[in-house]
C-alpha cells in the first residue's frame, strides 16, 4: 500500500510525521491514517506529500500494480 510506503520512507530517512503533516498542510491524524493503511490517499494530499518529502510522484508507486 502507499500509505505504508510512505511510512517505511519516514522511518528510513529520520522524518517524523508531525513535520510531514506540518509541511503539508495536512492534519496529524490525516497523515498518521495514511500511514497506517486506515484511510485510502486521494491524488491532492499524495502530491503535496511527494513535494514536501521533495520525491517523485512514482516513488511510492512503484509495484503498486502488482499488490
Amino acid at each position: 500500500m502507499v500509505g505504508k510506503k510512505i511510512k517505511q520512507y519516514l522511518t528510513d530517512n529520520g522524518i517524523k510525521q508531525t513535520f510531514l503533516a506540518q509541511k503539508t498542510g495536512l492534519s496529524d491524524t490525516v497523515i498518521s491514517a495514511i500511514c497506517q493503511g486506515e484511510r485510502k490517499i486521494d491524488v491532492i494530499e499524495y502530491h503535496k506529500i511527494c513535494k514536501a518529502l521533495n520525491v517523485s510522484m512514482d516513488l511510492f508507486m512503484e509495484d503498486e500494480e502488482e499488490e
